[in-house]
């Protein structure tokens, strides 16, 4: 893995890092972390908080995968609708996965408070628009309906509301639904401010650091380094889309699928005013989604299914260009400011994963597009299972690893869907 930040908006517009640790020797720790992105990061600031000694260890940096590349969209829940978490695991866990998951950007921009944390962050809100009627009907209204439900002041638009809300044309969108609790935020800018704030609580945090080797001995794990070792009575693997062999089978669990972004140079005051003025980010429905939002220097940030696995060139963001020109024929994308891709990691279910592997070891992966305020949450629940908590009282279900079969042939079966995901999106879309 090259272990050198990628070039991005984020890396470009990003605030400093912290003087991270290396290991040099043979080092000993209560919980060590492997992986330094949200979900390893909020790990070690609760389990810190809690008074464990906690060291993390990142092959590169703290924010280098997905964390660092991801949209900064900060959405509240996951992808099944509340009532169909609690059809599926019954009313108590299913409240409890409603009420935790509900709460996640409530955690993230508290988080942010407490420790200061300097990312350009805003709870304006998130939109998801529906690209037909379809699933207007089937996905948007019952879900803004179900969190209503539940107290929150979501509200469902129509094509109008839509429109006025996001700047785009009339034609784009069939309609939509506001969320306020969610919100934007700068993603490397968040994850470095995590890193500060572990390290504030008492936590080491170490970059440049690959775990080579992992291993049981006696009653503790020992983690292999390049330059020396760690020892730890218990260790959590946060290691998500870039899951590599170092437990045998994990990374079978998820498919990584390449998500591609471009940010135009900063509009003109005049055309910014006129596209999302009240500061939300947006997804919309469609199965190869396009997500967007303005940065804090006032440029386009449009992502989507990405072209390339890495390395991307600005001749790959002719896709998004163009539906850039459709959705928001104001906005001239011709000039790319940056271009970048990152790995999301899907599941079976399109729900996260959380897996006690062996006694003391415990991972969490799966953010299935939703990485910020999910694996953020995913942290604290880390926490309070390493902690002590029984898994039936946690706000999440403990459950055993289930591989896709023929995982080798993952790349095929993505191109496969994919194609089969753009005719769908296709047809409900002139279906609008």
């Amino acid at each position: 893995m090259d272990s050198q930040l990628p070039d991005s908006l984020w890396a470009a517009t990003a605030s400093p890092p912290a003087d991270y640790s290396r290991i040099s020797g043979p080092e000993t720790c209560d919980i060590a972390i492997i992986g330094a992105g949200f979900t390893g990061l909020s790990a070690a600031i609760h389990l810190a908080r809690k008074g464990h000694e906690v060291t993390v260890v990142e092959a590169a940096e703290p924010g280098w995968g997905a964390s660092g590349r991801n949209g900064g969209q900060v959405i509240t829940g996951l992808k099944h609708n509340p009532h169909d978490l609690v059809a599926t695991f019954g009313e108590e866990m299913g409240g409890r996965i409603v009420t935790a998951m509900g709460g996640a950007a409530d955690l993230v921009f508290s988080l942010i408070e407490r420790y200061k944390i300097d990312c350009h962050a805003q709870q304006s809100g998130w939109i998801q628009a529906a690209h037909g009627p379809k699933p207007y009907e089937d996905l948007v209204a019952p879900r803004c309906r179900q969190w209503q439900e539940l107290g929150v002041a979501a509200r469902l638009l129509d094509r109008a509301e839509t429109a006025q809300m996001i700047g785009s044309a009339p034609e784009a969108y069939y309609g939509g639904w506001f969320d306020p609790r969610g919100g934007l935020l700068q993603p490397l800018s968040y994850a470095r401010g995590l890193a500060k704030a572990a390290i504030a609580e008492g936590a080491k945090v170490c970059a440049q650091s690959p775990v080579q080797a992992l291993s049981r001995q006696g009653d503790r794990w020992l983690l292999q380094l390049a330059q020396g070792t760690l020892n730890a009575r218990q260790v959590v693997m946060a290691t998500n889309a870039y899951t590599g062999s170092l437990w045998p089978g994990l990374a079978r669990t998820v498919i990584p699928v390449s998500s591609f972004q471009i940010a135009t140079a900063p509009l003109s005051d005049n055309i910014r005013a006129q596209i999302l003025p009240g500061g939300q980010g947006v997804a919309d429905t469609r199965r190869l989604l396009l997500y967007f939002r303005l940065d804090h220097q006032g440029r386009f940030v449009m992502g989507g299914r990405s072209p390339v696995d890495d390395n991307p060139s600005k001749a790959d963001g002719a896709p998004l260009q163009a539906q850039i020109r459709r959705i928001f024929p104001m906005i001239d994308p011709s000039h790319i400011d940056h271009v970048w891709s990152g790995k999301v990691a899907i599941t079976k279910d399109s729900l996260p994963h959380l897996h006690m592997l062996a006694p003391g070891l415990v991972t969490a992966l799966g953010c299935n597009g939703r990485g910020v305020a999910m694996c953020t949450m995913m942290g604290s629940i880390i926490a309070d299972l390493v902690s002590g908590t029984a898994p039936a009282e946690l706000s999440f279900p403990v459950t055993a690893p289930n591989p896709f079969p023929f995982h080798e042939f993952r790349k095929l079966g993505v191109f496969a869907m994919s194609q089969y995901y753009r005719l769908l999106d296709r047809l409900e879309t002139r279906a609008a």
